[in-house]
């Protein structure tokens, strides 16, 4: 039995990298989903147990259990989740203040489930050659938000190459994950990063101010940034909405760092954080310590849930 990488998924195909050698995979027939609501049984970023075949394709028997991973709703409204990748060194967040326009909440959402799957993230604001007086303002806010809940952010121009070099030095040996709105640049950004991958990329419509799908499955690309160490960049397709899977409203808090940090502070255990009387976060909040655009986030989510379990 061989060991490999999932690097690609398309369909009941299954592409492994098993050191220097690549090979189509499919799934052994009786395999039983991990949860019968995932679309998917396996991920990019997936460890597999596989066996070749007399046609030199392989036969996976098994799926090795997983650091982490990050999930989805399939579609907003559906009970079905799809895993986007597992076994993640880092999440880098691509957004933009424009064209197309990345809101907070979004990239909160991302945040919030990377911590609950113990992902670590970093956000990286695109497009920085479109900058004007206002959008420059608009980034240093921003980026002042995410700073203090801890979070790493870069300003990047895949374009014109600025902030490529710093961002390398974040991915060298590591499982890296790109995610993000369509037309964010996800695949500019890599062939940025290695500019012999030459991934497809897409155009902002004028009319919309939205993205094309150019990436429409999930792979991972691998790049030596640094001498003799490879790193794994996964390039996914781009997502409209983030539909959060399995969260519970006592735990939500725990997820935003900044929050998590003040949890001792309330009065009562079981403190939602919205109207109830001793509340540190809420306290923070009147201080300017925690920032409103992330409570925003925070009630927003709550409501959601909320919604989801009835009540």
């Amino acid at each position: 039995m061989n060991k490999g990488l999932v690097i690609r998924t398309t369909g009941s195909w299954y592409r492994v990298l098993c050191g220097e050698e690549e090979l189509d995979c499919r799934l052994r027939g009786n395999y039983r989903l991990r949860g019968s609501k995932q679309t998917n049984p396996i991920a990019v970023g997936d460890w597999v147990l596989w066996e070749r075949q007399e046609d030199g394709t392989g036969l996976i028997h098994e799926v090795s259990d997983r650091r982490n991973y990050l999930i989805r709703k399939a579609t907003k409204l559906s009970k079905q989740t799809h895993v986007i990748a597992a076994n993640i060194d880092l999440l880098c967040i691509v957004a933009c203040l424009e064209h197309p326009r990345t809101s907070q909440g979004f990239i909160d959402r991302l945040l919030v489930t990377a911590e609950a799957y113990n992902i670590p993230a970093c956000i990286i604001f695109n497009k920085c050659d479109l900058y004007d007086v206002e959008l420059e303002e608009r980034h240093r806010r921003m980026a002042q938000v995410f700073a203090h809940a801890g979070y790493e952010v870069l300003k990047v121009s895949a374009q014109q190459g600025t902030g490529v070099e710093d961002l390398k030095q974040h991915l060298v040996g590591k499982t890296v994950l790109f995610s993000g709105h369509s037309g964010v640049g996800k695949s500019a950004l890599l062939n940025a990063i290695d500019p012999t991958l030459q991934l497809r990329t897409g155009e902002v419509s004028e009319w919309s101010q939205k993205g094309t799908h150019t990436t429409t499955f999930a792979e991972i690309v691998r790049c030596t940034l640094a001498p003799g160490v490879y790193s794994h960049l996964i390039d996914s397709p781009g997502i409209k909405e983030f539909g959060m899977v399995d969260f519970k409203e006592g735990e939500l808090s725990h997820f935003f760092p900044e929050m998590k940090r003040l949890l001792q502070g309330c009065k009562f255990a079981n403190c939602t954080h919205r109207h109830e009387p001793g509340c540190a976060i809420k306290e923070a909040l009147d201080r300017g310590e925690v920032s409103p655009e992330r409570y925003a986030s925070y009630l927003s989510m709550m409501e959601e849930l909320q919604e989801e379990s009835g009540f």
